[in-house]
């Protein structure tokens, strides 16, 4: 896989953004009705070169980042050079970018497609597996303490989601430090608007932390390794597949992470456990204690004469 080209240009982009909900009246198990809120979910058509390529289902928020994060992760094109212009019309719902040279192999590239996991499904274009043994990730060391900070950091956010519900949250994070958070309707596209941005103005993931609230599936420890980031952060769950790319990569994999619980997949010898809580501790040294006794009396056993 190539390697991405960072730089201080900046193609020519709207600033397009939409509310992220909309006011509704619902009616309540006693029949009442109640004023509230709900996600808002928009059709973005993207065209390439005046070339209808995909339509992403987006809150709409940051669309001109997702676009670029889109692209990126979906390797169609790896230098931001390249890209002219990216205008977002919601009059047409459409997503217009505009290169200064053809891009390779796109016919090639969009010929492939896996339809992942992702809310609502995502789509990966190309080989989904292809290149991984090229990614170089560097390895960082997290402490357990940098952990807890973080999460609790992050309850704070989620402001759709409490607002709205049905949005996941992604956010990019450097030691115990909040650095971008956004939300979508799908983990994919909040993951997506994240690598725009961090494209757009030349940040490097190799040290810091990803964090979502959705599961951690193939495609996410995928995106996350050419993000250049070394360490994957979620509350939700793990995929078998994903596990096995964490591996692949040497991606440290953190999951099933709230309040002051988690769970290491991948990449324990990463962290530095200096802040066990202390009923584990005890637990863990009543279990050891227990493994001794037996231990000795397995010993005593095999010596004692009949």
């Amino acid at each position: 896989m190539a390697a991405t080209t960072y730089s201080t240009y900046r193609p020519q982009l709207t600033d397009a953004g939409l509310e992220a909900a909309k006011a509704v009246t619902a009616i309540d198990e006693s029949g009442q009705a109640r004023e509230g809120f709900i996600a808002a979910e928009r059709a973005l058509t993207i065209y390439l070169n005046k070339r209808e390529i995909v339509t992403l289902m987006t809150l709409g928020t940051n669309p001109e980042l997702l676009v670029l994060g889109w692209l990126k992760n979906q390797r169609l094109i790896e230098d931001i050079n390249e890209i002219k212009s990216l205008q977002i019309d919601w009059e047409t719902d459409s997503a217009a970018i505009t290169t200064f040279n053809q891009i390779p192999e796109l016919d090639k590239k969009l010929g492939r497609k896996t339809v992942t996991t992702g809310c609502g499904q995502g789509t990966v274009f190309g080989g989904l597996m292809d290149n991984l043994d090229k990614i170089n990730l560097s390895r960082l060391h997290i402490r357990q303490s940098a952990i807890y900070n973080l999460l609790s950091a992050l309850n704070h956010h989620n402001e759709v989601y409490k607002r709205a519900g049905a949005v996941h949250g992604c956010a990019l994070c450097e030691d115990i430090q909040l650095k971008i958070f956004v939300e979508d309707v799908g983990r994919h596209n909040a993951v997506d608007a994240i690598a725009g941005h961090m494209w757009l103005d030349n940040i490097h993931g190799h040290n810091k932390i990803f964090y979502t609230t959705g599961r951690l599936t193939s495609e996410m420890v995928i995106k996350g390794a050419q993000m250049g980031i070394p360490v994957l952060l979620s509350r939700s769950g793990v995929t078998h597949m994903g596990l096995e790319i964490a591996q692949k990569v040497g991606v440290t994999l953190i999951a099933r992470a709230k309040g002051r619980h988690f769970l290491v997949y991948n990449g324990a010898e990463n962290i530095e456990f200096d802040a066990v809580p202390e009923s584990s501790a005890a637990q863990n040294k009543t279990q050891q204690a227990m493994q001794s006794q037996s231990a000795i009396s397995h010993r005593e056993n095999q010596t004692c004469p009949l």
